[in-house]
């Protein structure tokens, strides 16, 4: 007897090693019962009314175990939290991305480049003034003049080879563009030709290369034809043609300093680029 009690024992202390909280109040209990009976029992058939007593009171005491361990299960229930997900199942921060490069600022070559300086509203140039050696000679004398203030000395004569100037004149403007050219370092001239009566676009370009030319220290040689009349009214007629320097220039180009090698006493005047306009019409100029 005394041997399979114990053996159940075993089984039952067992089995409350695997239980849950819960369980093992009420195995606990259950356990309690069985030790004290089997402490009855062993004790002998023969019970003390004493012994009696005990029994009734573990007998009496097991539903309040029993309460005891159904209570502590709800209150397991209730208290014990959530499986919370495993870390590794956890989902991973993203990466904080990484800060956009800043794209480097290239200067604005049209707000870095240096403005070209502003030409002055008036100048006049300083050159060489001769009057023409010849009554033919208007063209090398005007193209002389043009060179002197550009610092290139040259004679009349020296130039009216490369002119091909004839006792007829010199043919045109595109002479004496190429023979400056010859001269002056660059190749800065230019012809403008005027097949008629020039334009208001023509006339403002005739004053932009002036003031450019002067700007630059360079004269403007002009082929005129026909009669002009000069700011302080005198009177210039060239009715087969002839060539002169503009050598200055004032109120931003719309009045000239015009350079005549046609009379000594009269070597130079003033005239409005508008009159010159007309006065090279049917010609054209080197600027």
């Amino acid at each position: 007897m005394e041997e399979h009690v114990k053996h159940h024992l075993r089984r039952q202390l067992r089995r409350l090693v695997t239980e849950r909280p819960y369980q093992v109040v009420a195995g606990s209990a259950a356990a309690l019962l069985l030790a004290t009976g089997a402490g009855v029992l062993l004790a002998g058939a023969d019970e003390s009314p004493a012994r009696q007593q005990t029994t009734a009171a573990v007998v009496e005491a097991a539903p309040r175990l029993a309460d005891v361990a159904s209570r502590n299960q709800a209150r397991v229930a209730v208290t014990t939290p959530a499986a919370s997900p495993s870390p590794s199942a956890s989902p991973t921060p993203p990466a904080p991305a990484a800060p956009s490069a800043t794209p480097r600022r290239t200067a604005d070559p049209d707000l870095t480049r240096t403005a070209a300086p502003k030409p002055p509203a008036s100048k006049v140039l300083d050159y060489d003034y001769q009057a023409q050696i010849t009554y033919y000679y208007c063209g090398p004398a005007a193209v002389r003049h043009a060179l002197s203030a550009a610092g290139v000395d040259r004679t009349q004569d020296g130039l009216a080879g490369p002119l091909s100037t004839t006792e007829m004149g010199t043919n045109s403007a595109l002479d004496t563009t190429r023979v400056l050219n010859q001269f002056v370092k660059g190749d800065p001239y230019r012809t403008r030709m005027f097949p008629g009566t020039p334009s208001a676009a023509q006339i403002d370009r005739l004053r932009a290369d002036v003031v450019a030319a002067i700007t630059a220290r360079r004269g403007v040689v002009a082929n005129v034809a026909g009669d002009a009349t000069d700011t302080a009214g005198g009177w210039h007629s060239f009715p087969g043609g002839h060539y002169i320097a503009v050598v200055g220039y004032r109120d931003s180009g719309r009045l000239v300093r015009i350079a005549d090698s046609a009379d000594p006493n009269l070597p130079e005047y003033w005239m409005t680029t508008v009159d010159l306009a007309n006065w090279i019409a049917t010609r054209g100029y080197s600027a």
